[in-house]
């Protein structure tokens, strides 16, 4: 019992010895001006330490810093590039008597850093690694690699109320990035220790607020980083994001590999939601080797539901400049370099995407992006209970893009496609289309200019709505007959067996040099043009029944059997018009008249001459 009680003396004697010896003989304020100079000399710039260095005691002791500035490059607005408040580094008194040093706690609070990029280009960190800066390297490097650390124990990192002012002069904009709090709980070596931090940015258009948590571990040979449970929660709103308002939260692991320089991401669930929209769910993996000059990317997605039309509405301000004319000022090409600098593979698969009204199931795709070129390798989906197989590349090594595709779609129903993609109307039946392009530029007007492409369609089983041809021809040989009689109203539609075609593309104009359509009552063939810059359609057919109009509201036998009829379609996209040529469809019933004339007074010529 006596021993414990001197012993537990001389511990707090010794205690007391330190206190005295570096509180009356060692004063840190001694260094300030050593340390000042040593900035000075390193980066130019100067360094400010306005209050008195202080010691901290039992159980720990410490030293604590306050008031330290670090200014600017000379003549950049605001002068200090670092402002600190006040800093703590605490090391645990006790195991000093053991010969080893554990860190406490480290705490930082109220830091703000001014970042500067100024109109010729020139910033904050101009100069910081001085003149000296290389030379140190070599025996700081060498005397880091000879050391070893058998272990590391933090008793915490608190990093408190830290901002980040990014000024751009140029751009005459501010960003503003605010730490509410960042803490690293008790850390050693090969265990894991838990992190969490809050996080608010503001930028020009919107504004940032994001917390996290999760735990994180350190090898004890340096060579792998991994953080686990890692779950954060941001908020984004602004003008510029979809129902001015997402939120996103994110859980994933992530493992880094110090010695190689690669680092992999499992995401175990993202999802991301509007005020209006449902939620996006996805998971997936992430790898990057980031040994090489331009880090190489290999990226896995598999994604839920994607309603693009909630997420993304159209608001009556978009609406009322879309129907606005056109800016004066000349579209330009987008800049499209940063492709130059992505070396990615992506696999992504995606259950369902609705976008324009349009409604596609079961996406798989492959995109590969490398020096400045993107290649998209196979691009499957479901559509309209058919198939859509797209390939593509966009070249971007040049200023203006370059584009190739090949596109088939194969058992599509055409009319839900038409009326939800375009409001049209037009076309039923069950599509199959194929067609192979190339163009250059990515502005929109400039793409329809310059797309040369060639094509094939054919549609069976379909319609063509917005016109009845047997109710046309009716009405025609009626009112050729005499009969002015009001028409029937029937429905608008003619119903077909099968509608093929071939069709090129150039200067914005697809040219169809052989459409033709046939039924059972009608054949209908003819070439024409539809411009997709002013979508001005501009067809002329010839149309003729096989056999009569019967079960159309025709006669068994028809007149007008066998005789070419033309037919013009012209009007626009949304709005088609068809007209037949009844002076033709005259001049052709005439002939084939006077053609039976003829064929009955020869018979009965024959007839009287005796059969000859």
């Amino acid at each position: 019992m006596k021993f414990i009680k001197w012993l537990l003396a001389l511990v707090v004697t010794l205690i007391l010895l330190v206190t005295v010896y570096l509180t009356v003989f060692f004063d840190p304020n001694d260094f300030k001006p050593e340390i000042v100079d040593a900035v000075k000399k390193q980066t130019g710039r100067e360094l400010v330490i306005a209050d008195d260095l202080s010691w901290t005691f039992f159980p720990v002791i410490g030293i604590n810093l306050g008031g330290v500035s670090l200014s600017n490059p000379e003549g950049f607005t605001p002068k200090a590039m670092l402002e600190v408040n006040k800093a703590v580094a605490e090391v645990a008194l006790m195991p000093l008597f053991s010969q080893q040093i554990e860190i406490a706690e480290l705490s930082l609070d109220g830091a703000t850093i001014n970042l500067v990029t100024r109109k010729n280009g020139t910033s904050s960190f101009d100069g910081l690694s001085g003149d000296n800066s290389k030379k140190a390297a070599t025996p700081a490097a060498e005397t880091s690699s000879n050391a070893k650390l058998n272990d590391i124990n933090i008793g915490g990192i608190s990093i408190t109320n830290t901002q980040i002012n990014m000024i751009d002069e140029a751009k005459k904009q501010t960003q503003v990035f605010s730490l509410k709090s960042f803490t690293l709980g008790e850390f050693t070596l090969d265990t894991f220790a838990p992190i969490a931090f809050e996080f608010s940015a503001t930028m020009p258009d919107m504004t940032v607020s994001s917390e996290g948590k999760g735990e994180l571990k350190l090898s004890r040979d340096f060579t792998q980083l991994v953080v686990n449970g890692l779950k954060i929660d941001t908020v984004v709103e602004g003008e510029s994001i979809p129902n001015k308002k997402l939120e996103t939260s994110i859980s994933l692991a992530t493992q880094i590999a110090l010695d190689k320089q690669q680092l992999s991401v499992d995401i175990a669930q993202l999802t991301a939601a509007s005020i209006t929209a449902a939620s996006i769910t996805a998971a997936g993996k992430v790898g990057v080797n980031y040994a090489t000059k331009i880090p190489q990317i290999n990226a896995d997605f598999q994604l839920g539901d994607i309603d693009l039309d909630t997420l993304l509405p159209k608001t009556e301000t978009a609406a009322a400049t879309e129907q606005a004319p056109a800016a004066s000022t000349p579209a330009v090409e987008p800049d499209l370099s940063a492709l130059k600098q992505l070396d990615v593979k992506l696999k992504l698969t995606v259950k369902s995407i609705k976008v324009a009204n349009l409604s596609t199931q079961n996406w798989l795709m492959d995109v590969g992006i490398k020096n400045g070129v993107l290649d998209l390798t196979k691009l499957n989906a479901d559509l309209y209970q058919g198939k859509l197989l797209v390939s593509a590349q966009v070249d971007a090594r040049q200023a203006v893009a370059s584009y190739q595709f090949d596109k088939k779609v194969t058992g599509v129903q055409i009319r839900p496609l038409l009326k939800d993609a375009a409001d049209v109307d037009l076309l039923a039946g069950t599509a199959n289309f194929d067609v192979k392009g190339k163009g250059k530029s990515l502005i929109p007007e400039q793409l329809k200019k310059n797309l040369l492409a060639n094509g094939h369609f054919d549609i069976n089983d379909g319609a063509l709505y917005g016109v009845n041809i047997p109710q046309m021809i009716r009405s025609a040989q009626a009112k050729l007959k005499g009969d002015l009689s009001p028409e029937t109203k029937e429905e608008r539609k003619t119903d077909f067996s099968s509608l093929t075609g071939s069709f090129s593309l150039d200067n914005g104009v697809a040219t169809n040099p052989d459409l033709a359509m046939s039924s059972p009552l009608l054949r209908l063939a003819g070439k024409g043009t539809a411009n997709l810059l002013t979508e001005a359609l501009d067809y002329r057919l010839t149309t003729s029944l096989v056999n009569s109009l019967k079960g159309q509201g025709g006669s068994d036998k028809d007149a007008l059997a066998g005789i070419d009829i033309p037919l013009a379609i012209t009007g626009t996209f949304q709005k088609p018009e068809y007209a037949l040529d009844t002076k033709a469809l005259l001049n052709n019933q005439l002939k084939e008249e006077t053609d039976k004339a003829k064929e009955k007074l020869k018979d009965s010529l024959l007839k009287k001459l005796g059969g000859f």
